[in-house]
């Protein structure tokens, strides 16, 4: 599950050849690399956004001698001891700014990198699908008070509420022309991946875990032509001091689309990206709830200033819940341990209740209100290191001391009260393990740090979130599969992986293709029940790497991403049958795609919907040069 190192962001804007309004010119052929590194976006042609441009001499698509390191032109493959596939011989980049404590672990994008999709060396990584036994192991027994059980002492951990005076934000006009959920509302991009919040398919059991049936039930429709272009992007926000910021945290409803900017939440028209209104903030967005209510109201973590070159850290201390509908913060508070605010490193939001945790405590809080509904006892040898949730509230309980005396408990709890439904009791040894799912509740681990590529991930738990006990464990090794958590420090941190029709879809890691120098993968399922993988199996395509996005009814929907002379794709994968159906087509004009693979599933939040798609960053920094242009968000969509 190794990760490619993220592309540079977009310097320039967009430009859809789909547009017939600006008068057409021609591009001079590149010489070089752009300016920005190998594979940046180039500056737009006369004519301005959107202006066709000439084909090349010889007629369209006719074979040409393309320039020394021409952006996409097939190169000899590198000596093997060379970078990783599909990436040419570079220097290093440079060390990413220094980042404040909670904010997502992946560096920025560097200045100048390759982009994805060129040949690499003709190395055969291991390759194939065996079929999984069932994890044969003594089912725990459900607690509720002894060992792992939870305590709560309300006057030890203490909410209060934050005072914030902050100035009103005006935010400049748009320069206009969507781990695992298993609904449009509960979607896979956290930060790093994936986006955090969608639509919701309301009263669809479809998409309601283990109710799911196999396959079928999809609302996205397939479009008469699915060409998409440009709606709308969002420049990226102003960043002082050479610092880098976060931007986590996106969200769709029926009629918002709601994004992270530096130190604000900003809500747009879904479709024109009018908008709509601002949520001002004293500092940056540290962590964003994937998860929104049936309100469309949803949490996130913030820090109470911002950082300059002297503090370049606060504190991620502030959890507020936010209503999407009218752009209002409802409230903020702080967790205490003692006198002394914590650091929050979790937020999620299930039905009514904001969830955050910490390895000093947590909290369990009235979405509407910010009343304390429970909260664990810091002095406790077991604490919350942190929460899942959507259609059930799960918690991730650590134990014992570090090494090989620590134990996790992970238990299903209710959300208003904070009692304990059922409890399982991970191998002793364990550090860190995330929450792809809460119902079918599914948990993702590094078992014996056997992953080895960063990934978090080297086997997969299926448990009964009813009685706890374990149906069986999944084995997912690092060269095999492509799927990652960030288990560390944010326990929902997953991407590239959903959960639905009680299995899991991860994808495969990318393996030679059938052209030359091509590269691709699949995505496969596996049984909740058994272990085993069920023989499906939907093949990207020369040049593409499909990873999916998030259940539609028993459908799957997965985002291709492009070769270097192509668009991105999203497709819907029918449940039963496995079937791919495309549902949008990015254009392939190079300033598009440049901008669209800077913003990839391992890292991004991307989000798709009624046609449309959101692709935004989870970072903002100040640009290289006077002259370069960035985007925070870019969405695409057909007719």
């Amino acid at each position: 599950m190794t990760q490619p190192p993220p592309p540079p962001p977009p310097n320039e804007p967009p430009q859809d050849q789909s547009s017939q309004d600006q008068p057409s010119q021609s591009q001079p052929p590149q010489s070089q690399p752009p300016q920005g590194g190998f594979g940046a976006p180039q500056d737009p042609p006369p004519g301005g956004f959107g202006a066709p441009q000439d084909p090349p001499p010889g007629g369209f698509g006719a074979p040409q001698s393309p320039p020394p390191g021409g952006f996409g032109a097939p190169t000899p493959p590198p000596p093997a001891q060379g970078p990783g596939y599909g990436y040419p011989q570079a220097a290093p980049p440079a060390a990413p700014p220094q980042q404040p404590y909670g904010y997502p672990q992946t560096p920025p994008p560097p200045a100048g990198g390759p982009g994805y999709g060129y040949p690499g060396p003709q190395q055969q990584p291991p390759y194939g699908y065996p079929q999984q036994a069932p994890y044969q192991a003594p089912y725990p027994t459900v607690v509720q008070g002894a060992g792992g059980g939870r305590k709560f002492n309300s006057s030890v951990v203490i909410i209060v509420a934050a005072v914030v005076a902050v100035a009103l934000i005006v935010g400049g006009g748009v320069l206009y022309a969507n781990s695992s959920g298993d609904d449009s509302r509960n979607n896979s991009s956290d930060t790093t991946g994936g986006g955090t919040g969608g639509k919701d398919d309301k009263d669809d059991k479809d998409d309601k875990g283990d109710d799911t049936p196999s396959g079928g039930g999809g609302k996205e429709k397939v479009p008469s032509d699915t060409s998409s272009k440009v709606l709308f992007q969002v420049p990226a926000p102003a960043v002082k001091d050479d610092l880098s910021v976060t931007t986590v945290g996106s969200w769709l409803t029926d009629k918002v689309y709601a994004k992270s900017g530096n130190a604000e939440i900003v809500g747009y028209d879904p479709e024109s990206g009018a908008k709509l209104w601002t949520i001002p903030l004293p500092g940056p967005v540290c962590l964003a709830s994937r998860h929104t209510n049936d309100a469309d109201r949803t949490a996130i973590v913030y820090e109470p200033a911002m950082p300059t070159k002297d503090a370049p850290s606060h504190g991620c201390s502030e959890v507020a819940a936010l209503d999407l509908g009218t752009g209002k913060k409802l409230w903020t508070k702080t967790v205490k341990s003692g006198d002394q605010k914590i650091s929050l490193g979790n937020v999620t939001v299930s039905g009514n209740t904001v969830a955050v945790g910490s390895t000093s405590g947590g909290a369990g809080l009235d979405i509407s209100t910010g009343k304390s509904l429970w909260a664990p006892k810091p002095t406790d040898t077991c604490y919350d290191s942190g929460y899942g949730g959507g259609d059930a509230l799960v918690a991730v309980r650590k134990c014992g001391e570090y090494g090989s005396n620590r134990q996790l408990h992970i238990q299903t709890i209710d959300p208003r009260s904070g009692k304990v439904v059922s409890e399982y009791e991970m191998s002793s040894g364990i550090e860190y393990a995330s929450v792809v799912s809460t119902n079918p509740l599914v948990v993702a681990a590094d078992v014996g740090d056997s992953a080895g590529d960063g990934s978090g991930i080297s086997d997969f738990f299926s448990i009964d979130n009813k009685t706890g006990k374990l149906l069986t464990k999944i084995s997912a090794p690092g060269k095999k599969y492509a799927a990652k958590c960030d288990g560390i420090t944010k326990i929902e941190a997953c991407s590239q992986l959903v959960v639905g029709n009680n299995k899991l879809y991860i994808p495969t890691e990318e393996h030679d293709g059938g052209a030359e120098y091509s590269r691709t993968n699949e995505i496969v399922a596996f049984d909740l029940a058994t272990g085993k993988q069920t023989g499906e199996r939907a093949d990207a395509g020369d040049g593409y790497n499909i990873s999916p996005l998030r259940m539609d009814g028993g459908n799957v929907l997965a985002y291709k991403r492009p070769p270097y002379d192509k668009g991105g794709q999203v497709v819907t994968i029918d449940g039963t049958s496995f079937k791919e159906t495309k549902l949008l087509e990015n254009p392939a004009t190079e300033t598009v795609r440049d901008a669209e693979t800077s913003m990839l599933p391992d890292y991004a939040e991307i989000m798709y919907s009624g046609g449309r798609l959101y692709m935004s960053q989870v970072y903002a920094r100040k640009p290289s040069s006077a002259d370069d242009t960035e985007y925070l968000a870019v969405v695409f969509g057909t007719n």
